[in-house]
């Protein structure tokens, strides 16, 4: 058997990569080794710059129906410091509440409309490749076979086969300190009624969502219903974090280990019962060396890994990043270099994720340089400027990509996710993020006389070339070439006297030669 792009690992990235292949025209053979989707229950939500994202591609609406919270977010935690966002005026941290297993759902369904399917089941065990293409080994419900492919995407987690076989190294550290987590049930007659608050005999009345520290680690708890309105009555989400070097990381995690960590760290018993899920994770913080190798490329969690989450958001977004490369890759018309770009552009998101997840686990820490420490970052963000820089770090909007040579004085949107201008089309009002729903690049064409749009005949057979008249005034430029991700590959400034000044060479850039 033979396909263009295998995508080993079904979960959220997998499932998300699939889907943007589809849209860009490839057929991706999905490779998932569980039966069906996993009722654990993993994930809470998405936080960052991947909630805009979804409704770029129309996904946003669906995925927030029922959910406790999406959107802009007033309040969030940076380690163990608060983020007063309101402070602001408007929020540039965004949230949306979902838990994992119907976000995969949800994902499946779509890849599903789209025309695409996964082989759940079906296991990666072995991978060789060469110069035409990556030869795969796979364990199926009947039986082994072979898969030859042209491409292959390790999504497959944080032990990822994909890219250990494809020999790149994965660096960075794993802490000695160990996370307890577990989804349980408290008795409601310590539960605060209205606040989710909890009265503790021995500590006191406890807020929740907030990470508190004692002298012997740090811990949080939650109302589960915070975040999935379909949780059950008294369930919370409680949360240790303690050094531990004598704990079994082989044995399974139980409920009065979890007791016996609050009780050490809390220094007061909780009560808990009816576990729905028991875990512990080492505060791994880890960068994949390359996201591509040859034929074989990494995305999600087997290309990096945080320490203290957030890994699926910055990996969702490697995936939208990556899907129209690859497809273009496949039909024949990238330019050159646009598959490398995935890495180049990828890999510097990542290590921006790495900086400001390793500086809250710094912020967290024990101790008397810690504490200064958070005293001083905390006087920073007082002030609105450091307090914005610290939101966009952790909504991973701070990026700004390498468009190439943007003139003199390179427009300011060139290289960053493009605004959702309100505009106006001869088919009616609209905004960018409808624009974008098809998974194809957009020429905005903002000019009165629509003189930038006859610039780009040549390529209307890959990208949707649209004049528009901007809604917001002044126009924050006079054209926009956005790339199928979101992101401004050239503009042109409203007064500029050539408007088409580097338009060519940007579509030849990011498009290929002319179709």
């Amino acid at each position: 058997m033979a396909a263009d792009v295998v995508i080993a690992g079904g979960g959220p990235t997998g499932l998300m990569l699939a889907g943007e292949l589809r849209l860009g025209g490839a057929d991706p053979v999905v490779l998932e080794r569980l039966p069906e989707i996993s009722e654990i229950p993993k994930g809470n939500g998405l936080v960052g710059h991947i909630v805009p994202t979804l409704d770029y591609r129309g996904l946003l609406e669906t995925f927030s129906a029922g959910a406790t919270f999406a959107g802009p977010v007033p309040r969030f935690s940076f380690g163990s410091l608060p983020l007063d966002l309101s402070r602001l005026g408007a929020s540039p941290l965004h949230i949306l509440a979902i838990p994992q297993r119907r976000l995969e759902r949800l994902l499946d369904e779509r890849l599903g409309e789209l025309g695409g399917s996964i082989r759940r089941g079906h296991e990666l065990i072995a991978l060789s490749q060469d110069g035409d293409g990556v030869t795969l080994d796979v364990r199926g419900p009947d039986g082994d076979y072979q898969l030859r492919t042209r491409y292959l995407v390790g999504c497959d987690g944080a032990h990822s086969l994909v890219r250990k076989q494809a020999g790149i190294d994965f660096p960075g550290v794993t802490s000695a300190e160990l996370a307890r987590i577990g989804r349980v049930i408290l008795p409601a007659a310590m539960i605060v009624p209205g606040t989710g608050e909890l009265e503790v005999p021995g500590a006191g009345r406890l807020k929740p969502m907030g990470v508190v520290r004692t002298p012997r680690g740090a811990y949080s708890f939650a109302p589960l219903a915070m975040l999935d309105s379909a949780a059950p009555p008294g369930a919370y989400i409680v949360h240790t974090r303690e050094d531990d070097p004598a704990a079994d990381l082989d044995a399974a995690m139980t409920l009065d280990e979890l007791r016996a960590s609050v009780r050490r760290v809390l220094g007061a018993d909780l009560p808990m019962s009816k576990p729905q899920w028991l875990t512990r994770t080492t505060g791994n913080s880890r960068q994949a060396d390359r996201y591509l190798a040859g034929q074989v490329l990494l995305a999600g969690d087997a290309a990096h890994l945080f320490g203290i989450g957030g890994s699926l958001n910055v990996g969702l977004l490697d995936v939208v990043n990556l899907g129209w490369k690859l497809a273009a890759q496949l039909h024949g018309w990238a330019p050159p270099g646009l598959l490398n770009s995935y890495h180049t552009e990828r890999h510097l998101a990542g290590h921006r994720a790495l900086l400001q997840t390793r500086a809250q686990k710094a912020l967290s820490a024990s101790g008397e340089g810690a504490e200064a420490l958070r005293e001083l970052f905390g006087e920073f963000l007082d002030y609105p400027g450091p307090l914005r820089h610290v939101a966009e770090m952790v909504q991973g909007s701070d990026i700004r990509y390498e468009m190439g040579p943007g003139g003199a004085a390179p427009h300011p949107l060139l290289g960053r996710f493009a605004p959702d201008l309100p505009v106006e089309t001869g088919d009616g009002k609209t905004r960018v993020a409808e624009l974008m729903r098809t998974g194809r690049g957009v020429l905005l064409d903002l000019t009165e006389d629509s003189a930038v749009a006859e610039a780009a005949s040549d390529w209307c057979g890959r990208l949707d070339v649209i004049a528009a008249r901007s809604l917001t005034q002044p126009a924050p430029a006079g054209a926009l070439l956005i790339r199928p991700d979101g992101y401004v590959a050239w503009a042109a400034r409203p007064d500029a006297p050539d408007r088409t000044d580097g338009l060519p060479a940007a579509l030849r850039s990011w498009f290929g030669r002319p179709s």
